[in-house]
């Protein structure tokens, strides 16, 4: 039982039902614009042309694959944060047991860097491990785009075409945003709870553990884009059938290139989406130009 008295979900079950809005979310990532803008409302009341939110994709995916459409790259999914979690509490336990000779003084004069070092050293070892998985969840997720089967168990893929796509694809700017991230969340909690908030005041200590997850969400904005490159990267050369394009290539965008476009923080939002400036909706290959 939880601590409200109900039922505690398994990691499994909580991952099956957050599974629908990754699948939206990469969609939106690749550039695939299936819906059009429309006409709505900012929060002014002033009327602006939108793009639809993640409720929207949801219904257009159901409507073209069914509810087995959303629940894409499922079985990838699980297995990745099933070896993960083992692989990273594993290397916990390697790092603090290799701190239990060392001296009372050195562990208290660096906590917060040992800390964040041994919990960067256990998430990029589970990251190197999992990361076949990762590539083989976003490959099953954009075949949705493509109208292939390739990485699938059903009809018209088999298991040997899953070994095609076990590579390593995109893991160095997903290891690089995955630190880049985890350091700056940590010192920047560890700042604020030292320096900013008094220790005297009776609710200081829930002030500190929101802290925690204010710097985490800012330090996930900051690296958003190695989070895109890292996913192109990944995806990069699918090949299938493109919408009314015929055969062709899913092929990743320079960083360089998304930069210049100002595509880096494409897909980082399902809800409230404006349209971007200066780029028309082509229908025909339903992205913008």
């Amino acid at each position: 039982p939880g601590p409200e008295g109900g039922t505690r979900k398994s990691p499994g079950f909580v991952t099956a039902h957050g599974q629908i809005a990754p699948v939206c979310l990469f969609i939106l990532k690749v550039g695939y614009e299936p819906l059009p803008p429309t006409l709505g409302r900012n929060l002014f009341g002033r009327q602006v042309y939108q793009l639809p939110g993640l409720f929207a994709y949801a219904k257009h995916i159901m409507k073209i694959d069914g509810r087995a459409g959303l629940f894409k790259g499922l079985t990838p999914r699980l297995c990745s944060g099933a070896i993960g979690t083992i692989v990273h509490s594993q290397v916990l336990q390697v790092g603090r047991a290799g701190l239990e000779g060392r001296s009372k003084h050195l562990a208290s004069s660096c906590c917060p860097r040992l800390s964040t070092s041994r919990e960067m050293v256990a998430r990029s070892a589970a990251t190197l491990v999992t990361h076949p998985f990762h590539v083989i969840t976003l490959r099953c997720m954009v075949q949705f785009i493509g109208r292939e089967t390739k990485y699938s168990l059903g009809p018209g893929g088999t298991p040997c075409s899953l070994t095609c796509c076990v590579s390593f694809r995109g893991l160095v700017p997903r290891l690089l945003g995955d630190v880049l991230s985890l350091w700056l969340c940590n010192m920047l909690a560890y700042l604020i709870n030292t320096y900013a908030l008094e220790n005297g005041v009776s609710t200081m200590s829930e002030m500190k553990s929101y802290s925690q997850a204010v710097t985490g969400f800012f330090a996930s904005m900051l690296t958003y884009p190695f989070v895109l490159v890292s996913n192109l990267m990944a995806i990069n050369n699918c090949r299938g059938k493109l919408p009314r394009a015929g055969q062709g290539t899913l092929t990743a965008v320079p960083s360089p290139l998304l930069s210049v476009q100002g595509n880096m923080s494409r897909g980082n939002s399902l809800f409230f989406r404006k349209v971007p400036a200066g780029k028309l909706y082509v229908w025909e290959e339903k992205r913008f130009r």
